[in-house]
């Protein structure tokens, strides 16, 4: 935070005060009571929870890929934001055995279809930290959206298993709180039997020989990480090891199957990765890698550190860069809510652009002008912005980078490269919304952009001449 004058500090120390006399007075800010079963996102109102706020995941599960069988102890490091009475994690199926909140029992009950909701034996309050645990067992199933798919905890052909999914696929396996809003560490340590092979987020930390059986594998992800960014897979997997220049580790994992088109592919993400902070500025991760699936699952996933990539035509430098440029938006800048889904996917998407121009000599001014003059009225009817759920993924890959190519001859390479290059830093590890991205890149220009916002983003139809065509594309339209 930036200094303020002593006067405006005063003021605002003497103005909290009052305002706690006043909710002191009124009992609302000291009596407990249970915490919202929702983060209020207008698409998933019933995703994540409030309340608290989560610091660290530190998860150990046993799975046996024969029976499908998971075991897991979840032990969450959290601080309350109001005082609580009951509070709510999120996880779909699966059978809760017991929970505790700093060491004692706590009663627990299930509601709708992910809401599990705990009364902890003392009430917690606002700004307490505490520990809760939860001990569950059962068989993992995907969340099956009609509109995206299966989301979350998924089966190999060959026997292994996989997370991905978006918006939701933690809850399939761990209790969270499943809300882009709640960042936090991600420490998985999980057994597996000796011939399989685990690959998650983050830097490995070891593997040892589990006093039951089985191997246990070590993975910690200290950025912290939105839930649905964590995974973890189980496979027969071939690792490739190596470091960036400055020492961040890269590890790579090629399930059985996996043609040698995509190992090669995947070989130039150190130049990826340097290209890509030669745009946005300091990669703000702390590992890096990949994960190749044999499997066709029609998308790929930009989980933390190690995107996750479905077999056949996602093993190509193309989707290596998205899934990367991602790491910067959408991983460690994410969504306020849902419908800013385009701060991920249309920059992540101009990322191939960019890529295309400085290594392929593409002319990126006559591959828009193409594109645009054979855009439909459907395509120019596409929502870049609170395009409803379940209709999140579709205009955003293909309108999404037309509009960012627009922006950059609206306003200038100069202040386009400034904002692409300072924005991941100036929200690294937070959330943010098209809004702030609006005004920050105004700031950047010296001028107010609503009208270009408007024509581009949050309206629809084909923009206007001066925002379809502007600088020196008029002259190739």
């Amino acid at each position: 935070m930036r200094g303020q004058k002593p006067v405006v500090v005063a003021a605002a120390v003497a103005a909290s005060l009052c305002l706690a006399a006043g909710t002191a007075a009124a009992g609302d800010g000291w009596s407990p009571r249970p915490g919202s079963d929702g983060a209020g996102d207008s698409y998933y109102p019933q995703d994540g929870n409030g309340g608290y706020d989560v610091a660290a995941y530190d998860l150990k599960v046993t799975y046996d890929p024969a029976s499908h069988q998971l075991t897991g102890k979840q032990d969450i490091t959290a601080r309350a934001t109001q005082p609580l009475s009951a509070f709510d994690l999120d996880l779909h199926g699966l059978t809760v055995d017991s929970v505790q909140v700093d060491g004692r029992a706590a009663t627990f009950t299930r509601t709708g279809d992910h809401e599990l909701v705990i009364t902890p034996s003392r009430a917690l309050w606002r700004g307490q930290n505490f520990r809760v645990t939860v001990a569950y067992h059962g068989v993992p199933a995907p969340i099956q959206d009609p509109a995206l798919g299966a989301n979350g905890w998924q089966y190999a052909k060959a026997g292994g298993a996989f997370v991905a999914g978006e918006p939701k696929s933690a809850t399939t396996w761990y209790p969270v709180n499943d809300t882009p809003l709640d960042k936090a560490t991600f420490r998985l340590a999980i057994t597996v039997p000796d011939e399989w092979g685990v690959i998650a987020n983050g830097r490995e930390r070891g593997t040892v020989k589990a006093p039951g059986g089985g191997t246990t594998h070590v993975w910690a992800e200290e950025t912290p990480v939105v839930p649905y960014m964590t995974t973890v897979a189980i496979d027969k997997w071939t690792f490739d090891r190596r470091q960036r220049a400055d020492g961040t580790p890269i590890v790579n994992a090629f399930a059985p199957g996996v043609p040698d088109s995509a190992k090669q592919a995947e070989a130039r993400l150190p130049e990826i990765l340097d290209f890509l902070e030669s745009k946005f500025g300091p990669y703000p991760i702390d590992a890096a890698g990949s994960i190749f699936l044999n499997e066709q699952i029609g998308f790929s996933l930009e989980t933390m550190s190690r995107p996750i990539y479905s077999a056949g035509w996602a093993g190509t430098v193309p989707t290596i860069v998205h899934e990367n440029a991602h790491q910067w938006y959408g991983d460690s800048v994410a969504v306020s809510h849902w419908r800013d889904v385009c701060l991920n996917e249309c920059f992540a998407s101009y990322a191939e652009w960019l890529w295309d121009e400085a290594k392929e000599g593409v002319d990126l001014d006559k591959q828009y002008t193409e594109k645009v003059k054979k855009a439909s009225t459907a395509f120019w009817n596409g929502k870049l912005y609170d395009m409803g759920p379940g209709h999140e993924f579709t205009y955003v890959y293909s309108k999404g980078p037309l509009m960012l190519h627009a922006l950059r001859h609206y306003i200038g390479q100069q202040a386009f490269g400034f904002v692409l290059k300072t924005w991941p830093s100036l929200h690294r590890d937070g959330n943010a919304s098209m809004q702030q991205f609006q005004r920050y890149t105004e700031l950047a220009a010296h001028r107010s952009l609503q009208g270009f916002f408007d024509a581009w983003v949050y309206g629809t139809g084909k923009p206007a001449g001066q925002y379809l065509f502007p600088g020196s594309l008029g002259s190739a339209a």
